[in-house]
């Protein structure tokens, strides 16, 4: 990675517990920053004197932020000559917050992008340096449009650090705000009583964190790509396990889930072909009727 900036300092979220042992887990952010030799902080607050102090004392021309998690008081949007910058993966004012991937394709939205925004201390409100939109593909999962807003985040940000002396900071229009609320892992269960876009929106919206999921015989089933298909069925009935999947009803047809994980498993079953029906009777018995969702 070669560095075109100097970079005095990496900000990043304390090491969390992690894994089956919960022992502690550096961020990739700090890994990526020690492999390059770059100093890092991990501050549990940013509204520490002290804290601040050490910002300060760096003398930073700009901080860049993306995804830090933590909010940064007007104290510390103050220290850098030149402010701070945010990475922000959506188009601005629609789906301010923290969530704004998720929140785009559980709507439905066909657009997405980056938007460079100079900070202030309101959420996500900050003018405008440049935006840059992205086309959203009907497969696209939560995962996969984060790892494609990563990249276009990456270029956009370097790209405005070479003009930011002249560009000029837009101010968000008036309409069109939205708010990206943060994820719960209850909102991932599935309600088969909704649409089918609906049901199956969510699926992409929930994959990878905190996975979309349902209870089959009481035991929780993650949901990991599904697809929708015309007929119909009572809410939350499987119908069939054949050659596409495993048929599930919906509110106004049926949905066809093609990847599934038992929540005690550690591999995910995709479900293709003849192996859907095979996999299907040997877990749950040859009549897919039989076994409700709910």
């Amino acid at each position: 990675m070669p560095l075109s900036h100097d970079i005095a300092l990496v900000l990043t979220q304390p090491d969390r517990p992690a894994g089956r042992g919960m022992k502690l887990k550096p961020s990739p952010v700090k890994e990526v920053a020690l492999a390059h030799g770059l100093r890092v902080e991990q501050p549990v607050t940013l509204k520490e004197p002290e804290t601040q102090a050490m910002l300060a004392e760096v003398g930073a021309e700009v901080m860049v932020v993306a995804a830090y998690g933590l909010l940064l008081p007007k104290a510390v949007l103050d220290i850098p000559a030149r402010g701070c910058l945010n990475i922000h993966a959506s188009l601005l004012p629609r789906w301010r917050g923290a969530a704004p991937i998720q929140r785009a394709l559980l709507a439905g939205d066909t657009q997405t992008g980056i938007t460079i925004m100079q900070m202030d201390v309101g959420l996500d409100t900050g003018d405008m340096l440049s935006v840059h939109p992205l086309a959203i593909a009907e497969t696209d999962t939560a995962g996969s449009l984060h790892d494609k807003l990563a990249e276009t985040g990456a270029a956009a940000i370097v790209e405005t650090l070479k003009q930011l002396g002249g560009l000029l900071p837009v101010k968000q229009p008036a309409s069109g705000v939205t708010y990206a609320h943060k994820l719960t892992k209850a909102e991932a269960e599935i309600n088969w009583s909704l649409l089918t876009t609906e049901i199956v929106r969510a699926i992409r919206a929930y994959n990878p964190v905190p996975g979309a999921f349902t209870r089959l015989h009481g035991e929780p089933l993650k949901i990991w790509l599904a697809s929708a298909r015309a007929g119909s069925a009572n809410p939350g009935e499987v119908i069939a396990a054949d050659a596409d999947g495993v048929v599930v009803g919906s509110g106004d047809g049926l949905v066809v889930v093609t990847q599934l994980q038992l929540a005690a498993s550690a591999c995910r079953h995709v479900i293709l072909r003849r192996a859907a029906v095979a996999w299907w009777a040997w877990r749950w018995g040859s009549n897919p009727s039989s076994c409700p969702v709910r």
